[in-house]
């Protein structure tokens, strides 16, 4: 497995992710066309620091030995994150939310839900 590839691909997209939400709250908002006042932008930016914080981690731990149990914390953890909000996206598209943003964003987090997936499942081979 090309662990560093995965976690490097990883922080990137949180980083970008993480700083949209946290600098360009109400523009999210707008653009999905909720509401763009209040307590929802304060959510959004709360959203942002998780990407952030998730980044950092995938960021810090590309140089590391991860599958099977070695840095099996940081690759469940990545692991559930992608699973989770793959299901929720797939969950929307069979909603009606058939945008293009949407479908991309469930191709993003399916193929590193499943990549993730096998990182976790399977013995790294050191080189």
């Amino acid at each position: 497995m090309h662990t560093k590839i995965l976690m490097s691909l990883s922080a990137f997209l949180m980083a970008v992710a993480g700083l949209a939400a946290s600098f360009l709250p109400k523009e999210i908002l707008a653009y999905a066309g909720a509401w763009d006042e209040g307590f929802e932008v304060f959510l959004v930016q709360v959203l942002g620091a998780l990407y952030l914080g998730f980044a950092m981690l995938n960021w810090m731990a590309r140089i590391n030995l991860i599958g099977g149990i070695y840095s099996r914390p940081v690759a469940m953890g990545n692991f559930m994150h992608f699973v989770v909000v793959a299901a929720t996206l797939v969950k929307a598209v069979f909603a009606g939310f058939h945008s293009f943003e949407m479908i991309a964003a469930v191709a993003i987090y399916v193929i590193f839900a499943l990549w993730f997936g096998a990182v976790i499942f399977t013995h790294p081979l050191k080189k």
